[in-house]
């Protein structure tokens, strides 16, 4: 089967991969490359028809895969959708954490304090920012990564070549404005990244972590063109810290997540967060 155009083609035949948050823009490009690569992957997204509709597009081309419905924030539907790959694929092989993301009650209107905004009601300040919204904001994102591996991983005991890939951010090394609880959160996925590495190195399981820069999607397109489609402020802000001067495209992930995951290209690499940011990481701003 052929969907997209990859940079290299690890084989995965044999292997079952676990995509949460599949049916997403970046999400579902992993899974058609892990199909892609001769996986069988399962599709595992909250919104079970946008799976599906994924999950159409790679067995129309050849590929094996399955959707499945569940929320990474209850273990117990995730024990099922477990229980459905174990008893469709076999045992997990290759796990991505993708499920994620940010919440408008977590995210303040101004990206820096003025005078007096302490006692507005009309926008959303630090001081009035949803404590729930932002409880939410993290639970997605860090408990949203740890489930899914408490109930994955015992699959790869014993197994070889066995790899777990979550979604980080550019926000775990520095805060973006605005959204504190999703840098926060993303900074907390890093970290978890790196404790699990060390937990399970002496079984052989490689943990690591890819951290996209600024890619236009679904979730974020608001911020960065207005209705007009022209850029915003933000955007201008971004591209002049990017030294590539532009955002990425979403295919230029595959590379840096298809090496992660493939144990003969990075089998002695634990413990990552990879960048994948057009120099944003490495620009000071002068």
């Amino acid at each position: 089967m052929k969907i997209l155009d990859l940079p290299f083609s690890p084989d995965f035949s044999g292997r079952t991969a676990v995509v949460t948050g599949a049916g997403g823009v970046l999400c579902s490009m992993f899974a058609k490359a892990l199909a892609q690569c001769g996986a069988r992957v399962a599709l595992l997204d909250k919104n079970e028809e946008a799976a599906k509709t994924v999950t159409a597009e790679i067995c129309a081309a050849g590929g094996q895969a399955m959707a499945i419905g569940c929320d990474v924030l209850n273990k117990e539907s995730m024990q099922r959708a477990h229980e459905q790959v174990l008893a469709a694929f076999g045992p997990c092989s290759l796990l991505i954490n993708g499920a994620g993301g940010n919440n408008p009650r977590a995210t303040t209107t101004k990206e820096t304090y003025e005078t007096g905004d302490i006692d507005r009601q009309d926008i959303a300040t630090f001081f009035n920012l949803d404590s729930e919204g932002v409880g939410f904001v993290f639970d997605l994102n860090f408990l949203g990564t740890l489930i899914p591996t408490q109930v994955f991983v015992p699959d790869m005991l014993g197994q070889k070549g066995a790899a777990v890939l979550n979604i980080s951010s550019m926000n775990a090394f520095t805060p973006l404005t605005k959204i504190p609880a999703y840098s926060g959160a993303k900074a907390a996925v890093s970290n978890f990244t790196q404790w699990l590495a060390v937990h399970f190195a002496g079984e052989g399981i490689r943990v690591n972590a890819i951290a996209p820069g600024f890619f236009v999607t679904h979730q974020n397109r608001a911020l960065l063109f207005d209705e007009t489609g022209a850029p915003t402020p933000r955007t201008g802000k971004i591209l002049r810290n990017t030294p590539m001067d532009r955002f990425g495209e979403t295919e230029e992930l595959l590379g840096g997540a298809l090496y992660l995951l493939d144990s003969r290209a990075s089998g002695f690499v634990t413990g990552v967060v990879l960048p994948i940011d057009g120099g944003f990481s490495a620009y000071s701003g002068v």
